[in-house]
């Protein structure tokens, strides 16, 4: 059956309506991460012939280790389109990779391959036992982007919130990377949307044990590993955000790259918050905050990363 009949005529009232009402933008876009209705109408009313789509491509040996690939249509430039591998948020403990299609269509009708990943989550694992597989995925676009059309030299990673934290990681410490056999220097850039960079004392107590609260250990923060070495940066917060503070984490970490020379872009927006900021991609949204220009803008901007440099010591 034709997409277009399998889109029931109240899932287009709604998205209609959802363009005119801002609360039921928000509501809609809160259930973007929950898995609930809102997501697959979302995604339902996503364009699905704007780009082409691999699902399950696998970077390791374990479940978790997978990737749907969203790739543009046409004929790639030379040297291939620039790739972001992207992290789902869910504190560690939720969300999945096939929630995003709506960021996948968004980035890939403007040139771009996503490689939305997954990663184990707790109470299977807890920190740093998830972000290796973060790192796999990095790896695996590094080394097989021309598969997909991409360029290896121009390789982004990026998150929203907990995916934001993971993507710190693998961009700013440079043990996850190491045990693949690569470098941060590799990265073309990373972004950040609504992450927790520097959380100690860590108060959530949903996420206490994650982090093996009360002993939390100092070097699972990203702004600890803040270096200049560390690629080119992009952080973006909704000024008004419960759930992440965006002064204490993406303000002390951009505060802190650009001590030590980082190139750093830090926008903040309103009329989004913690959830919309991401919801903000998909098309019914666009108009909440212009954070799909921003991030499209710094993407095709980040100059050919350099192959292999530095050492890869520290990898355990």
């Amino acid at each position: 059956m034709p997409a277009s009949k399998r889109t029931p005529s109240r899932f287009r009232y709604h998205v209609g309506t959802l363009r005119r009402a801002p609360v039921g933008v928000a509501l809609a876009a809160l259930a973007l991460l929950s898995g609930c209705s809102p997501v697959k109408l979302i995604n339902a009313v996503t364009p699905g012939d704007t780009f082409a789509l691999t699902r399950d491509v696998s970077f390791g040996p374990l479940p978790a280790n997978q990737v749907d690939v969203y790739r543009p249509l046409g004929t790639p430039p030379a040297g291939g389109w620039p790739v972001v591998v992207f992290i789902h948020g869910g504190s560690w403990q939720k969300g999945s990779r096939d929630q995003y299609k709506f960021l996948g269509e968004a980035l890939a009708s403007r040139g771009i391959v996503l490689m939305s990943s997954s990663y184990r989550l707790y109470p299977e694992v807890r920190y740093p036992d998830f972000l290796p597989d973060s790192a796999q995925a990095v790896a695996y676009a590094l080394d097989h982007a021309d598969r997909h059309g991409g360029n290896p030299r121009k390789v982004l990673v990026m998150g929203h919130s907990a995916g934001a934290y993971n993507a710190a990681m693998v961009a700013l410490d440079e043990r996850w990377l190491a045990q693949q056999g690569h470098h941060i220097t590799e990265l073309a850039g990373w972004v950040g949307l609504a992450g927790p960079y520097d959380f100690i004392p860590l108060k959530d107590k949903s996420v206490q044990p994650v982090f093996h609260h009360p002993d939390v250990p100092r070097e699972s923060q990203p702004i600890v590993h803040a270096s200049a070495r560390a690629s080119r940066t992009f952080l973006g917060v909704a000024n008004v955000d419960s759930q992440v503070n965006p002064d204490t984490n993406s303000g002390h970490l951009a505060a802190r790259l650009e001590l030590l020379g980082v190139p750093v872009v830090f926008r903040r927006y309103d009329g989004v918050d913690h959830l919309t900021l991401i919801g903000a991609f998909s098309r019914p949204l666009h108009r909440m905050a212009p954070v799909l220009d921003d991030v499209v803008a710094f993407v095709k901007a980040a100059p050919a990363a350099t192959k292999k440099t530095g050492s890869v010591e520290g990898a355990r």
